[in-house]
């Protein structure tokens, strides 16, 4: 499977899935196991990849900002969620992951809490498959390798939050002094 189609079924997904991410993670299983097992295998394998290039420190940080805070899981769910915005919003916060002040949804999270994840879009690939085959996703052989975040900054550190996610810090960080 390439990039495109990958993101096109997401686009897909997302059209008759009406925006909310469960629905787009739910839609997303339909149309993938309408595909050959062989295309299912190809968008787990890209689905890796996607996620693998998402593994960033600031990305980690942008999703603790966003949520309140996040564990290793969480900012796997968040990275789910991501992927349920499309490939714009996704390539975007990856490239520069204060971006996401942008995003109206992050927006209207500023004011109300809410927090965004998405564990059911991770899952799609095991899911269509499983419908479409009755069996269990093979095991990747060349398992996508995970980048080692060892430049982690203090996500509390607000200060440090300011100087290196303006923007997401304006919406989420209180101002000095209050």
């Amino acid at each position: 499977m390439r990039t495109d189609d990958f993101w096109q079924l997401i686009d897909q997904a997302r059209a008759g899935g009406g925006g909310e991410p469960h629905a787009v993670a739910a839609r997303a299983v339909a149309l993938l196991a309408q595909r050959e097992p062989e295309e299912i295998v190809g968008y787990a394998r890209h689905q890796a990849r996607v996620l693998a290039a998402s593994h960033r420190v600031d990305l980690w940080g942008a999703a603790y900002l966003i949520n309140g805070g996040v564990s290793d899981d969480g900012f796997h769910h968040f990275r789910g969620w991501l992927m349920t915005q499309g490939r714009a919003v996704f390539a975007r916060s990856v490239a520069d992951p204060d971006s996401l002040a942008e995003v109206p949804q992050v927006r209207a999270a500023s004011l109300s809490g809410e927090e965004f994840a998405c564990e059911q879009m991770l899952t799609v690939p095991w899911e269509a498959y499983r419908k479409a085959t009755a069996t269990d996703l093979p095991a990747e052989r060349d398992p996508v390798p995970v980048p080692d975040l060892n430049d982690f900054w203090d996500f509390d550190d607000e200060d440090e939050a300011r100087r290196r996610l303006p923007k997401l810090a304006a919406l989420f960080v209180e101002p000095p002094g209050e």
